[in-house]
């Protein structure tokens, strides 16, 4: 995990400017939820950039895996970034 968070820092600006951004407006449950991608958690994280993937791909089911993949046909990119919203403890 501490490999794929550097990679992230280091070498995926983009991504980490977005995962910065999203965090600013959701609160550190962003942080949460990209960790858990990168152990393997789907549903949670997953980003591309300049040839790096790291985070675990979402479900097929998952209502947002449509659209990125319909995206990526359609237009392409260079940076893809899916970070779920952090789940609000209840009560």
């Amino acid at each position: 995990m501490d490999e794929e968070l550097r990679l992230i820092k280091t070498a995926m600006p983009q991504t980490y400017e977005s995962i910065q951004r999203k965090a600013a407006l959701l609160g550190n449950g962003v942080y949460s939820m990209v960790r858990r991608g990168v152990m393997g958690r789907p549903n949670c994280f997953w980003a591309m950039e300049g040839g790096r993937v790291v985070g675990t791909p979402f479900a097929d089911s998952h209502p947002v895996a449509a659209v990125v993949a319909q995206s990526l046909v359609q237009f392409g990119s260079a940076h893809v970034c899916i970070i779920a919203e952090p789940v609000k403890a209840e009560g």
